[in-house]
């Protein structure tokens, strides 16, 4: 395992990480789940990523018993906050109130004392930026969470909040979590270059976009039962679920054998190539997969290989007007 320091911050993270969404406390056992983040920790990850409203808190009480058999002190805990919660007008967004309690709830699912990383899920319009940004210090001040960052904030909400916060002599926000492949790249425009410049680490979520850059899919009209794509969340994946990119996917495999490894290892290897991505988050709902995807972390490959890579999926990629 190869580990990088989240943004400018002087927190180490495994440069591949576990995520929750869409399986633990939903689709996937308490048992699986607890055999997935225990061999994930065993091949070196470090970074485990939820948020409160996956699954509406289930994700979150499913890991807390898990995450006591972990050294605490070594492990980077990060959950989220910004989608309802419950009815009242109250029970969502960014405001002190919503951060305060739901954080609460959080710590008290998890079974921690603190948070590693506290994660604006998405950018509150209804409510002052400084008021997020104050509230986000004084649970640091406080030790409730460690660092704070964000989740699909456009590169100007992000570097708006770094200068605020820097002004006031706050604690800046060290990380985005945004969505990104190589068939979903609308962060390279702006937002790569933004964490550069003002010290913001990636984790980024879906690199393996759904599944479909493991190669598994073949035929658009007919997915495997029991896969994503031909289940409840199927149109999460409708904007690159066609022909055309699954047969690219498949052009990838002699990729894949020239670099020595499978499609989904070279799919997080070609996110990672970016200096500005801390860590690809996977989700797991077998051992076998954490195995499979942890290996990308040791990969070396020549930029040529991503150059062959692109060549081969730009043509296909969905092209949607750029918003970051």
């Amino acid at each position: 395992m190869q580990y990088r320091n989240l943004g400018h911050s002087g927190l180490k993270l495994s440069v591949v990480g576990l995520g929750s969404w869409l399986t633990y406390g939903g689709n996937v056992g308490a048992d699986t789940a607890r055999a997935c983040v225990l061999r994930a920790w065993e091949r070196g990850v470090n970074f485990i990523d939820t948020a409160n409203v996956y699954a509406h808190g289930a994700a979150e009480e499913v890991l807390g018993p898990i995450l006591k058999e972990l050294n605490r002190d070594a492990l980077v805990l990060a959950t989220k906050v910004y989608f309802p919660m419950g009815e009242s007008v109250n029970e969502r967004g960014l405001s002190r109130k919503h951060i305060h309690d739901q954080l609460h709830h959080s710590l008290r699912r998890l079974q921690v004392d603190y948070v590693d990383l506290y994660q604006c899920h998405r950018y509150d319009l209804t409510t002052p930026l400084e008021e997020t940004c104050e509230m986000m210090n004084d649970l640091v001040r406080a030790g409730k969470i460690l660092y704070w960052g964000v989740s699909e904030w456009n590169a100007d909400q992000i570097a708006g909040a770094v200068t605020l916060c820097r002004a006031r002599g706050w604690a800046v926000p060290v990380s985005n979590q945004p969505q990104y492949s190589a068939l979903w790249r609308r962060i390279e425009e702006r937002v790569l270059p933004m964490s550069e410049e003002y010290g913001i680490g990636n984790v980024v979520w879906s690199p393996l976009a759904m599944g479909i850059l493991t190669g598994k899919y073949t035929d658009a009209k007919n997915p495997p039962a029991g896969t994503r794509a031909a289940g409840a969340n199927a149109d999460m994946m409708e904007d690159y679920f066609t022909q055309p990119v699954l047969d690219a996917v498949q052009k990838l495999k002699p990729l894949a054998q020239k670099a020595g490894c499978t499609l989904g290892q070279l799919a997080l290897a070609w996110c990672l190539r970016r200096p500005s991505v801390t860590s690809v988050i996977v989700g797991a709902t077998k051992v076998e997969y954490i195995d499979d995807n942890v290996a990308a972390a040791d990969l070396k490959l020549t930029p040529t290989i991503f150059e062959e890579m692109n060549q081969i999926l730009e043509p296909v990629t969905p092209h949607e007007p750029y918003i970051s």
